[in-house]
């Protein structure tokens, strides 16, 4: 994983959209635009002589430092308002999803409606269902359509309207035609996010990977920076989150110049501002350790579920399975080597009678 953060204003494609065939470059702005300070510790001068009998350790205050990761953020705050670095923490966008799972499902119960058709596979004695998706390889289409509906969520159900002048689209314009004012005071559909951010993941080359990551970002960047995703602010703050992670994760990252080739009303002394406001504003935070990874990743499945949006299943064929067991074969290989090397490095107190020792030789 590259972490190397650059703005760059190169007016040279970066290598990783120069290996696209062709030097034409498609206009995809008219497809995005359907889319409607640590505490100090006081130490008095010691006495030049004291008698050990009056040095009373547990009376004095000070004596305890505290972590410095405990002075700066509280674990009890930590846990509560920053799910994006905690593994422990509920994530933002499954908490602010149940209000509408529970009325879509209230609803259903009092007016009997039907789940109709069952979408969903499930697997028997005879037969194994299992999808392409994984924690270290998502399936690219469904992930992005899980982070879309994630930011959808957000924007809906949002606390208030609290911006920023650098996320501001009536400010920072992505397009030099005219937005009328009415579309900034609707919420866009799930459908409008999903080709917004499709077509920068297509166009740019993403992973899915890197929409899991730029979801973290997102939440990170709403947390610390006490915001709201609003109609007015969702396309800077989702780009920038966007910008940032394919910089952090990828290794061939995809330069800012690259985006005002995909974005053409947009120039590139905006995108470095806005780059650098968002790195600002995550007090440049942007580690995102592998459990806090995993946990966005089932939770975007447990939203997926709750909103029958339903992952692949193909029936596991006898190739597959084999592929399955020799994975799992070397991952327990891996283990065993791994457990062997620590025995030899380190022997319990009941160990120490059996170890053969060589006699030394001295010349």
């Amino acid at each position: 994983m590259g972490n190397t953060l650059t703005c760059c204003v190169s007016p040279n494609a970066s290598p990783k959209l120069g290996r696209r065939k062709g030097s034409a470059v498609p206009d995809y702005e008219s497809e995005i635009y359907e889319a409607a300070a640590g505490d100090a510790v006081a130490v008095a001068p010691a006495p030049a002589a004291v008698e050990p009998a009056e040095l009373d350790f547990g009376a004095g205050e000070g004596h305890h430092l505290q972590h410095i990761s405990d002075r700066e953020m509280p674990e009890e705050l930590a846990l509560e308002s920053n799910p994006s670095d905690h593994p422990r923490a509920s994530t933002i966008f499954l908490s602010k999803s149940q209000t509408d799972v529970r009325e879509k499902r209230k609803s259903n119960h009092l007016n009997h409606v039907s789940p109709g058709q069952l979408t969903k596979k499930y697997s028997s004695c005879s037969t194994i269902f299992l999808d392409d998706s994984t924690v270290s390889q998502p399936n690219l289409r469904t992930t992005i359509k899980c982070v879309t509906l994630a930011i959808y969520y957000h924007i809906k159900n949002r606390d208030a309207n609290r911006s920023l002048d650098i996320f501001d689209e009536r400010s920072h314009p992505l397009t030099r035609e005219q937005v009328p004012e009415e579309y900034f005071k609707h919420d866009p559909e799930h459908k409008f996010i999903y080709r917004f951010v499709r077509t920068l993941f297509s166009a740019a080359q993403l992973t899915a990977e890197c929409a899991i990551v730029t979801l973290v970002y997102l939440e990170r960047l709403l947390t610390y920076a006490e915001i709201d995703i609003c109609p007015t602010n969702w396309k800077r703050i989702v780009l920038g989150a966007i910008l940032l992670a394919s910089k952090v994760w990828d290794d061939q990252a995809v330069w800012n110049v690259d985006y005002c080739q995909i974005l053409k009303d947009i120039t590139v002394e905006d995108m470095n501002e806005m780059e650098r406001h968002f790195l600002e504003l995550l007090q440049f935070n942007i580690n995102v350790p592998a459990s806090v990874y995993a946990k966005y990743y089932f939770d975007l499945r447990s939203l997926a579920d709750d909103n029958n949006l339903n992952f692949l299943f193909a029936p596991l064929s006898k190739e597959r399975a084999q592929n399955l067991e020799a994975i799992s074969r070397l991952c327990e290989d891996k283990y065993k080597d791994l457990c062997r090397a620590a025995m030899r490095r380190s022997f319990s107190a009941d160990n120490f009678i059996g170890i053969q020792r060589s006699n030394a030789i001295l010349s």
